[in-house]
C-alpha cells in the first residue's frame, strides 16, 4: 500500500459537524473537503454507518476520506441516529428512519455553500445497504453510489437466513450491534450531556436479535429495505463491488442483472473489506477507481469508466485447501453483459455415486448426516483477518452423499451460479439439504468451491413454507453461491449432499433422513469459454490511501479458535476468541479495547443441544473518563422454540449505572 501525502489540493478537517434532521434530531459528522470550497463549490460524498466515526472506524475512514477530498470532494462520514456522537436511539437495523435521516442529509449537504448540489452516497456492508436503499428514495441530489459488500435481499442474502435455513451469523452479528450499540457518546465532542444521551440509548437498547428470530419467513419485515422488491426504483448510477471470498458476492451479479441505470460490477478475490485493503490479494487501487467513477458522474468529466466492461471479476486459480490465504493466483476476465450470453449451463447427472454427462437408471440413496458435518465449512463472512475460510472438506464429504466426476480431461472455467436440482423424499415435516460443490485435487485434498442451503418447508417460497409430505417425492432447486473458478485438467468436481451444516446454520428440529433419487437428480455448471478479450484488460492501479489515524498499541491482544470434539458425549465446542488489545488514538487521547468470545455447542445425534454464547466486553477511556459495556446472549432450542436470553450491564468507571435481563421464548416456525 502505498501513503500518499501530497494531493492535487489541500484538505481541511472538521472534526464534528451537526447535520439538523426534521425532527429535531442532529446527526454528527466528521467532514473533509478542500478549504476553498465556500468559493470553488465541490460535489459531495457521504458515507452513514453506526461504527462509531472518532474511535471505530477513525483509521480506514483516515485512509479514504481525506484522500477523495484531495481530488476535489467534500467527504462526510456521519454516524447515523443513536450511534457514535449523533443524537437519538437507534432501534434496529436498515429502518426507514434511518433512510429518511439519509435523505434529509442529502439535501442539507447539497444546499451547503461548498457544495455543488451534486452528493454520492457510498459504504460497505452496512454503508452498502443504504446507499442501495436510499438511491431506491431517488433523491433528487443523489447523481450515483458505491455499494460494496452488500446486498439487495435482507431475508435470503443477508447475515440471518440462507434457504430459508437460520444462520448462526445471527448471533454473531446478533451480538457484535447489541455491544456496541450501547456505546456512549464522547464527552469531548458532546459536553456534559453524554450522560443524559447515553441513558436515553440504554434505556431504549435491547436485543436486535429476537426481533429477527420472530421473523423467520419472508415477510414485510425484510421486504422493507430489500431493493430487489423493487429495482426500478433505483435512478441513479450504480457501481457494485464484492469479493469472492464474502458472503455478499450474490448481489452484484443479480443488480447489474435488473438494474435497468448505468451500471458496474467488480468482484477481486477479497474477503469482507475495501479492495485496496483487503485480503486475500491481490488488493487494487480501489480509491482511483472510486474517482474515475465519481468525476464521471458527480463532476462529468469523461473518465472512460462507462466504456469498458459491466462485469470484472477474479478469475481464480486453484489452491490448497486453508483456513487462510495471502494471495488467491488468478487474473482479471470481464463480461459486456450481465449474464452473459457467452457463458454456457453444462448439465450433469447425479448418478449412483457419480456425476456423468448422461442419465443411469434410478436409484434410491439415503442420508442422515451427523450433526456436526459442516466442520470444515469456516465462517459465514470471512473478514481476512482470521482463520475463517473453508478448510480439507474431506471430514465433511464423509457425512455426505457425493457425486464425482471422473477426472476432467480439460481445465474448464466458471463464472456464475451452479444450482443443484434434486428429487428427493424426507421421511419428517421438517429437513435442510446442505450442497456443496468441491473441487478434488489429484492428491485427493476436496476444497469447497461454492454451497448452498434449503430448508425443504421453503422449497416452494419463503414467504409461505410449507411441510414436506414424509416418504413423497419432491424436486427441489438450490442455488449455489457465486463462483469464478478454474479447475485443471486431472482435477474431479465432487457435489456433497448432507442433512446438516453445521455451524455455519442451525439444523432441523428433528435429524431427518433423505431419499435422493439419482438418475433424474443433476447439477448446472455455468461454463465460461476464454476470452482474447481478457489478456486486453487495462490493469488497474496499485493501492494507495492517505495515512491511517495515529494510534498507538498500549496493549497487544491475543486471539485464539479451538475446537473440543468430548468422544464419549459426542459433544463438539467452538471457541472463537478476540481480543484487541488496547489502543490509543493519538488526535484525541481515547484509549479503546474490545474482547469478544463466541461458544458454538452441539451433541450428534441430539438436535435439540445445539447452544451459541456469545459475550463482549467494550471499554473507553480517557483520563479520569472511563465507560464500559459488558453483553451476553445464549441461544438455544428444542423442537418448538427458540430460547434466548440476554443481558446487558454499563459501567461509568466503576459503578453499573445500567443493567437488563431479556428472556425470550419464540415458536419455530417450520425452521
Amino acid at each position: 500500500m502505498k501513503t500518499v501525502r501530497e494531493l492535487p489540493r489541500r484538505v481541511r478537517e472538521i472534526e464534528n459537524l451537526l447535520i439538523p434532521m426534521g425532527d429535531g434530531v442532529r446527526l454528527a459528522a466528521r467532514v473533509w473537503l478542500p478549504p476553498d470550497a465556500d468559493a470553488s463549490p465541490v460535489p459531495a460524498i457521504l458515507e452513514m454507518i453506526p461504527y462509531r466515526k472518532r474511535d471505530g472506524t477513525a483509521a480506514r475512514d483516515a485512509m479514504i476520506h481525506p484522500y477523495l477530498a484531495g481530488h476535489g470532494y467534500a467527504c462526510l462520514r456521519v454516524d447515523i441516529r443513536g450511534s457514535g456522537d449523533s443524537e437519538g436511539v437507534l432501534l434496529d437495523e436498515y429502518l426507514e428512519r434511518e433512510q429518511q435521516d439519509a435523505v434529509e442529509a442529502i439535501e442539507w449537504i447539497a444546499r451547503q455553500p461548498w457544495c455543488t448540489g451534486r452528493v454520492g452516497m457510498m459504504g460497505i456492508s452496512w454503508g452498502g445497504f443504504n446507499s442501495l436503499q436510499v438511491a431506491a428514495r431517488r433523491p433528487p441530489q443523489l447523481g450515483a453510489i458505491i455499494t460494496l459488500c452488500s446486498t439487495d435481499d435482507r431475508y435470503a442474502d443477508d447475515a440471518h437466513y440462507m434457504g430459508g435455513c437460520l444462520l448462526t451469523e445471527n448471533m454473531t452479528w446478533g451480538s457484535a450491534i447489541f455491544a456496541h450499540a450501547a456505546l456512549p457518546p464522547d464527552p469531548e465532542l458532546v459536553g456534559p450531556d453524554w450522560r443524559r444521551l447515553w441513558l436515553q440509548r440504554l434505556e431504549a437498547h435491547h436485543p436486535w436479535i429476537e426481533r429477527w428470530l420472530a421473523h423467520q419467513r419472508r415477510d414485510d419485515y425484510w421486504r422493507q429495505g430489500s431493493v430487489c422488491e423493487d429495482y426500478a426504483a433505483i435512478a441513479c448510477p450504480v457501481y457494485a463491488i464484492g469479493g469472492w471470498a464474502d458472503a455478499y458476492t450474490n448481489a452484484v451479479p443479480r443488480l447489474l442483472q435488473h438494474l435497468k441505470v448505468p451500471r458496474k460490477g467488480l468482484i477481486g478475490p477479497w474477503a469482507h473489506a475495501f479492495p485496496h485493503l483487503a485480503r486475500p490479494g491481490p488488493a487494487i487501487g480501489f480509491l482511483q477507481e472510486a474517482l474515475r467513477w465519481w468525476d464521471q458522474w458527480l463532476k462529468g468529466v469523461h473518465t472512460g469508466v462507462m466504456d469498458e466492461p459491466m462485469l470484472r471479476a477474479w478469475m481464480q486459480e486453484p489452491v490448497a485447501p486453508k483456513a487462510c490465504y495471502d494471495e488467491r493466483p488468478g487474473r482479471w476476465i470481464a463480461e459486456e453483459a450481465w449474464p452473459s450470453p457467452r457463458i454456457q449451463l453444462r448439465e450433469l447427472a447425479l448418478n449412483d455415486g457419480r456425476m456423468d454427462p448422461r442419465a443411469e437408471d434410478e436409484t434410491e440413496l439415503g442420508i442422515s448426516s451427523p450433526l456436526v458435518t459442516g466442520s470444515g465449512s469456516g465462517r459465514w463472512c470471512s473478514f481476512g483477518q482470521d482463520p475463517d475460510l473453508p478448510t480439507d472438506q474431506r471430514a465433511d464429504d464423509g457425512g455426505s452423499l457425493i457425486f464425482d466426476t471422473l477426472p476432467l480431461p480439460e481445465r474448464i472455467e466458471l463464472l456464475g451460479a451452479p444450482v443443484a436440482r434434486l428429487v428427493l423424499a424426507a421421511d419428517r415435516p421438517q429437513a435442510m439439504v446442505a450442497v456443496r460443490l468441491c473441487a478434488i485435487a489429484p492428491d485427493g485434498s476436496s476444497r469447497r468451491i461454492a454451497y448452498g442451503l434449503l430448508n425443504l418447508t421453503h422449497r416452494l417460497c419463503h414467504d409461505r413454507p410449507a411441510s414436506m409430505p414424509p416418504g413423497e417425492r419432491v424436486e427441489v432447486s438450490v442455488p449455489l453461491a457465486m463462483l469464478g473458478e478454474a479447475v485443471p485438467e486431472g482435477y474431479r468436481l465432487r457435489l456433497a449432499v448432507s442433512t446438516s451444516y453445521w455451524p455455519i446454520a442451525w439444523p432441523a428440529p428433528d435429524q431427518a433422513r433423505l431419499t435422493l433419487v439419482t438418475g433424474v437428480s443433476r447439477l448446472l455448471l455455468p461454463v465460461r469459454p476464454q476470452s482474447a478479450g481478457d489478456h486486453a484488460l487495462a490493469p488497474f492501479h496499485a493501492p494507495e490511501s492517505t495515512p491511517a489515524a495515529l494510534a498507538t498499541t498500549l496493549q497487544e491482544g491475543e486471539s485464539s479458535s479451538t475446537v473440543e470434539h468430548d468422544l464419549a458425549s459426542g459433544r463438539r465446542r467452538i471457541r472463537l476468541h478476540y481480543d484487541y488489545g488496547l489502543e490509543r488514538i493519538e488526535p484525541h487521547g481515547l484509549e479503546t479495547a474490545e474482547v469478544s468470545t463466541e461458544t458454538l455447542t452441539i451433541r450428534d445425534g441430539d438436535p435439540s443441544s445445539p447452544e451459541t454464547t456469545a459475550e463482549s466486553r467494550i471499554a473507553h477511556r480517557r483520563g479520569d473518563w472511563s465507560v464500559r459495556i459488558e453483553t451476553l446472549l445464549r441461544l438455544t432450542s428444542d423442537g418448538l422454540r427458540f430460547r434466548l436470553q440476554a443481558r446487558l450491564d454499563a459501567f461509568e468507571g466503576e459503578d453499573r449505572i445500567f443493567a437488563r435481563d431479556w428472556v425470550a421464548s419464540i415458536p419455530r416456525d417450520h425452521l
